[in-house]
């Protein structure tokens, strides 16, 4: 087995807060915490070699968006999921990137077309060998493609949102990637002909697939076990 290579997070002294903000979700998005785990702030200060204001200012962040909940006396925690909690958040995200897809067709750039194309090929490997953190990252990607394509800053800021709120389904996923590379392909299809109407339909079969393992596969018969 080969050794496994640590991460190090580096902040840069300019716009801290921000920095701070962006590498508490990139190390949510590395799988370092999984739902339910704490955040201990005085470890990552000692990590990122920053004072606590940044870390608590990119925690108020994250609170707002509802990725950890802040208990006093009891610390920061990665937010779980319940059954009801994804079901509601695949409603809006079938909805939302939909519509980014079918905006994105019509939009899409041949640059953005091959940057698709180049990330389905390695997502391909990803796939054959069920890395669940690479295939979230790749996933992701893939979706924040899509996103820039439609040319609305708006439905992407909120798209991206939804993205970290749904990682730990993303955790979850590998006897479905297959045919989740499927509904990509699917999608890429229909924007290499600028094909609106495909991409939108296709994204649509893609969420609703999601809707579909969401409600039968990930939970218990009560359907409120939470997810970690």
């Amino acid at each position: 087995m080969p050794r496994a290579i640590t991460k190090v997070y580096r902040v840069v002294k300019t716009n801290l807060n921000a920095q701070v903000y962006d590498i508490l979700k990139e190390m949510i998005a590395d799988k370092r915490f999984i739902p339910g785990s704490s955040l201990n702030v005085e470890k990552l200060t000692q990590e990122l070699g920053v004072s606590r204001t940044p870390i608590w200012e990119a925690i108020r962040r994250l609170e707002q968006e509802g990725i950890v909940v802040h208990t006093p006396h009891k610390g920061v925690r990665l937010v779980e999921l319940t059954r009801q909690m994804a079901l509601e958040l695949y409603e809006v995200r079938e909805t939302m990137e939909a519509m980014a897809a079918r905006l994105g067709a019509e939009r899409a750039t041949p640059e953005i077309i091959a940057r698709m194309e180049k990330i389905l090929a390695e997502q391909t490997l990803i796939v054959n060998r069920e890395d669940d953190v690479a295939y979230s990252r790749s996933d992701y990607d893939f979706h924040i493609l899509i996103y820039k394509s439609c040319g609305n800053e708006l439905l992407t800021e909120i798209l991206e949102g939804l993205r970290y709120k749904a990682l730990p389904l993303a955790f979850k996923l590998s006897p479905h990637y297959t045919e989740f590379l499927a509904f990509h392909k699917d999608i890429l299809a229909a924007f290499r002909k600028h094909e609106s109407k495909a991409a939108e339909k296709a994204m649509q079969r893609h969420n609703r697939r999601m809707l579909e393992i969401i409600r039968n596969t990930l939970w218990g018969v009560d359907g409120e076990e939470e997810i970690r």
